[in-house]
């Protein structure tokens, strides 16, 4: 019980915060509060719950090192990407209606992964190795599912006659929810049983460091459910310092999505980059790339029906620009994982991207 403990800290002071907040501490992060108090209870929201998000990433990697890939980076995936639609359910169900928060927040992701997350890997990885390998097979197959659900959901709302600009009939919006849904299970059929060897880099093999000891699958499932409910139940707490912060500051919309997009792929982040510089450059393209498909394919349907259970507007159409870039952004990823190598000139050529992407958010405020 005392090594538990010890091991599983963050699981007890999460279940703490929870308590704390949700029997009248939320009282602190209420409008009028005095910044002396606001600022430091926001900051130790924000630390349980990173730490939370990054014991449900220890637990999932600890099964990913018992079940193989690809399940490892799979359940790693559709961990980091649950708690994304939680978080912008909560933020969504908080404050005032924000038809566009989930479309920032997707936008967010996609953008902070092919272009932030992608660039920075490559770059490191092409500076080490000066020349990564991976399997283009695996690459190809996101790639073929992401580019059609990308420009279906973020660009054709903004050209269909049903709804308002942006947004979408609801015969569309079925529409969208179900192939959303299929596609992805289609996918997942290919990843997991028909052509699970795409996914596997045969040169490199797979072996990510976990930090602990390994334990019984079960053991590793049942915390793993654990630190996703804490994380779950303190999500719409965690909403309001964001909803608060990107008003006050008068920063634009799309921040807030941002800030929700940066927190929930910091894990992923790590173990990426960690898995670029073991020069296990296709380990990190499926944390990254299923990231970015999940996204789309589940994230859309969830805040479809959820805003049609509670009567709030979605709109999921991008601006002119940002269909722009996301355009531009999906084609410079088909030209830099055509050959199956990469280089830091690649990854340079991503960073760009989300310079601009960082500059165009701002310029929008």
């Amino acid at each position: 019980m005392k090594t538990f403990m010890k091991d599983e800290f963050a699981l007890l002071l999460g279940i703490l915060t929870l308590v704390f907040f949700k029997t009248g501490g939320d009282s602190l992060l209420a409008d009028g509060t005095a910044l002396s108090t606001y600022i430091p209870a926001s900051l130790a929201l924000l630390g349980v719950v990173t730490w939370a998000i990054f014991s449900v990433v220890r637990h999932s990697d600890a099964l990913a090192i018992k079940l193989g890939d690809p399940y490892g980076t799979l359940i790693l995936t559709l961990s980091v990407i649950s708690l994304e639609v939680v978080m912008i359910s909560s933020v969504m169900l908080t404050g005032e209606p924000n038809p566009v928060m989930a479309r920032d927040t997707m936008f967010a992701v996609v953008m902070l992964i092919i272009n932030g997350l992608v660039g920075f890997t490559l770059l490191l990885g092409g500076w080490r190795y000066h020349t990564q390998l991976f399997n283009l097979d695996g690459v190809k197959s996101y790639l073929v599912v992401i580019i059609p659900l990308a420009l279906l959901c973020l660009v054709l709302p903004n050209f269909t006659e049903g709804g308002t600009i942006g947004s979408m009939s609801k015969a569309m919006s079925w529409m969208l929810i179900i192939i959303s849904i299929l596609l992805y299970g289609v996918f997942l059929v290919v990843q997991t049983k028909s052509h699970s060897h795409f996914f596997v880099d045969a040169d490199h093999e797979d072996h990510e460091e976990h930090h602990g000891i390994l334990r019984s699958n079960a053991y590793h499932t049942v915390l793993l459910i654990g630190y996703l409910l804490v994380v779950i139940l303190l999500a719409k707490t965690l909403a309001m310092p964001i909803n608060y912060s990107v008003a006050t500051l008068g920063a634009p919309q799309a921040l807030g999505g941002f800030i929700v997009a940066c927190l929930i792929l910091s894990p992923e982040a790590v173990g990426g980059f960690k898995a670029a510089l073991n020069n296990q450059l296709q380990r990190a393209m499926n944390l990254y790339f299923g990231s970015v498909l999940a996204t789309i394919a589940l994230t859309v349907p969830a805040v479809l029906i959820i805003g049609g259970v509670i009567g709030q507007e979605v709109h999921l159409g991008l601006s002119p620009a940002d269909m722009v870039l996301l355009i531009t952004s999906l084609m410079v990823c088909k030209v830099s994982f055509s050959s199956g190598r990469t280089n830091a000139l690649h990854g340079a050529t991503h960073i760009v991207l989300f310079i601009v992407y960082l500059f165009l958010m701002f310029e929008h405020a």
